[in-house]
């Protein structure tokens, strides 16, 4: 089975854990990995851009001239698309980016996704964060005991506003919860830091 380190806060190895090969030890799958990742920015995008069309565009209701006798090229309403503030032509409407994963694939692409951070060093699991009071300061040296640079995604078994708030202020280090552990956020940090009783959680609720 493959074999963790476990550190503790000054980085410090403190033992060993073995973790589960099918999690950890799991082949790369790149379609997985693409199918998922723009399933799920998909989902995060708000899908509320909209524009209106010449029919929802206020005025316009009379023909700007007349259709002969001015001259000019003929015109039936001051809200067609050729007109400056006129209707958009085919413009974005309110609707949803849905696309939908197989559970399988998935899963797949999470033991992906998992196992290449595990391959390149950059899973890391912690005893315990053990911050006792929200300060940014402390998550700052625990990330340097760890040798951790590029961007850190913490996840956690348990709500802990003192982790929460001591990250929140750092521009490249996100906190989430070991059951809200996904592929997108796992490929956009550099470095997966878990606590102990997280990757315990990831590996029942994951694993298998």
């Amino acid at each position: 089975m493959p074999k963790l380190p476990l550190y503790n806060r000054d980085g410090e190895q403190v033992d060993e854990m073995e973790v589960q090969a099918a999690l950890f030890g799991a082949p790369l799958k790149k379609g997985a990995l693409y199918q998922t990742v723009v399933s799920q920015a998909a989902r995060r995008r708000q899908g509320s851009a909209s524009s209106k069309g010449r029919g929802e565009v206020r005025g316009g209701g009379a023909k700007p001239w007349s259709q002969k006798g001015t001259g000019r090229a003929r015109h039936g309403s001051v809200n067609s698309p050729i007109w400056v503030g006129g209707g958009a032509v085919f413009g974005p409407k309110p609707h949803k980016y849905r696309n939908q994963v197989p559970k399988k694939m998935r899963r797949a692409a999470l033991k992906s996704a998992l196992s290449d951070k595990y391959n390149e060093g950059k899973l890391l699991v912690v005893d315990d964060f053990a911050i006792d009071s929200p300060k940014t300061k402390d998550m700052v040296a625990l990330l340097d005991h760890l040798k951790v640079d590029g961007g850190a995604l913490i996840v956690n078994a348990q709500s802990n506003l003192n982790v929460v708030k001591s990250a929140r202020n750092l521009p490249k280090v996100k906190t989430i919860l070991a059951r809200q552990l996904n592929v997108l956020d796992i490929l956009n940090y550099n470095y997966l830091v878990m606590s102990k009783d997280a990757l315990q959680q990831v590996e029942e609720v994951f694993g298998g």
